[in-house]
């Protein structure tokens, strides 16, 4: 435990944001593991609305740092080409 009262107050910084930024991840998550299902059903109209919604996801968050740039760009570049395989093949 910290002494000071800077300490103390940089703690509670730290649930706060910590909090948020786990809010943030597990949204993605869920996101990410409903996307994969939709492929693997190849239900493709539901693959393309759940994509949309998980590319904002992943703009929003790389856009407050919750994750980096080019972490975002690598995820939703793997992400597209997913789901152009399934329309491909579709």
């Amino acid at each position: 435990m910290p002494i000071k009262k800077a300490g103390l107050k940089a703690m509670r910084q730290d649930k706060k944001r910590k909090k948020r930024n786990q809010k943030v991840k597990n949204n993605i998550k869920e996101l990410r593991t409903s996307f994969r299902k939709a492929i693997e059903a190849k239900d493709k109209k539901k693959a393309e609305e759940i994509s949309k919604k998980l590319i904002k996801a992943y703009d929003k968050a790389s856009q407050h740092k919750y994750i980096k740039k080019n972490t975002a760009a690598r995820k939703k570049s793997r992400l597209m080409k997913k789901l152009n395989q399934l329309t491909k093949k579709g």
